[in-house]
């Protein structure tokens, strides 16, 4: 069996530093932060203060508000970018076969807002149990893809992908899978959270994962600097049309981008805390480009998982230089999250957006909030640091990993 090529031609976005796919470029060429006090709850009494939360979200652009109050958050932020990818694309919605268009989505926690204040809701009343019937279906993760398949009315493959962090890279090497594979034409795939919640902060300073930096939310976010204290926490969504090369191509589709390999590993180690040795990272980059054929040379840019946690940032460096060897000096390296804080299961969706907005204008976006080096990093890395680089890419990698020691690397190369 001939495995099919699998492209990307379209992509939309939405996130603290822009709520559509160019006004996100934007933000992260210009060194953007998105990061700022929270608006949507009182924080008085929390440690973290501050947050990168979607602002101007209007639901009603996208879907009819009586809609909107069958869905939690997180689902609003698919359909959103969704609506923008399609557009994107220029997908000739009458003309495809529906039942070879499916809808692969990544979500970590799904509609943790809607459960919270069904709980409060029920603590604060007389004990019976007065429950939204919506409550359910907005708060399970795989309504997302339900919602997509249902507007569009998309019969292939439907599932959401759930595992951290990771989810959404998850989605989209499913996806690519699928669609390798010759099970689909096209594939919907990304993800979107929106945890920026009173059980979401408070759960993550429970971990002390989050930055306490609260008189300074927008340098709060410092991956790789030596007084990184956590990461900060985002909402938002990334999608993109994944298509069979030879559909994409008879349609006439502008093809933005191809990929061609990536791996997924397990740490087998901890629930939050990255491997020591970084054994399941190393395992993961080395599967993506055995699959993608190339040789490690032949990687221009990784747009690294880098969240600013002491830990896990020095990690996943020393992972790269494993694998990469003298290349690692010759390779630019990112964290975009610097500018859009950490998405949870949507940030492996918009950081493969902003490998393939690489790819194409030939722009690295920066690590911001870079002041002070961290001794125990190589000094000779290119991570980046502070100011968007000129670069001309024809391959990119992605990393993404999550608690539970889940960990995804995904390959896209240049339109030929």
């Amino acid at each position: 069996m001939a495995f099919k090529r699998v492209v990307i031609t379209g992509a939309g976005a939405l996130t603290a530093i822009g709520n559509t796919l160019p006004e996100y470029w934007n933000g992260l060429k210009n060194g953007t932060s998105g990061a700022a006090p929270i608006t949507k709850f009182d924080t008085s009494k929390f440690k973290t203060k501050f947050a990168c939360e979607v602002k101007g979200f209007e639901v009603e652009k996208f879907i009819d508000r009586k809609e909107a109050r069958k869905m939690d958050l997180f689902t609003q932020y698919a359909m959103a970018v969704v609506d923008e990818a399609i557009k994107n694309a220029n997908l000739p919605l009458a003309e495809l076969d529906s039942d070879r268009v499916g809808v692969i989505w990544g979500s970590g926690i799904g509609g943790l807002l809607t459960f919270q204040e069904e709980v409060r809701a029920f603590a604060a009343g007389d004990g019976t149990p007065r429950f939204n019937p919506f409550f359910i279906p907005k708060m399970i993760p795989d309504l997302s893809a339900g919602h997509i398949s249902i507007k569009y009315g998309f019969r292939g493959p439907n599932y959401v992908t759930v595992s951290a962090c990771a989810s959404s890279t998850n989605a989209i090497y499913d996806a690519y899978t699928y669609l390798k594979l010759g099970k689909a034409d096209i594939i919907v795939s990304g993800g979107s959270e929106a945890a920026v919640c009173i059980a979401g902060v408070g759960g993550f300073n429970a971990l002390k994962a989050l930055s306490e930096r609260n008189d300074s939310p927008q340098t709060a976010s410092r991956p790789y600097d030596k007084d990184r204290d956590g990461f900060v926490l985002g909402e938002g969504a990334g999608a993109v049309i994944l298509e069979e090369y030879e559909h994409a191509k008879k349609r006439g589709a502008t093809i933005l981008g191809e990929i061609i390999g990536g791996g997924m590993t397990a740490d087998a180690y901890h629930i939050t805390a990255p491997h020591p040795e970084g054994h399941g990272i190393t395992k993961v980059m080395e599967l993506a480009l055995e699959e993608a054929g190339l040789k490690p040379e032949q990687v221009d840019y990784i747009n690294t998982h880098g969240t600013s946690t002491p830990l896990g940032d020095i990690g996943e460096i020393k992972a790269i230089q494993k694998v990469f060897g003298d290349h690692a000096y010759k390779l630019n390296i990112s964290s975009t999250k610097s500018m859009t804080g950490h998405l949870l299961g949507a940030a492996g969706a918009i950081e493969f957006i902003a490998c393939l907005l690489a790819l194409n204008e030939s722009i690295i976006p920066p690590t911001i909030n870079h002041f002070t080096d961290d001794p125990e990093l190589d000094p000779k890395l290119n991570l980046t640091f502070n100011k968007a680089q000129q670069r001309k890419v024809n391959v990119a990698l992605s990393n993404t990993f999550g608690f539970g020691g889940h960990n995804f690397s995904i390959i896209i190369k240049k339109a030929e």
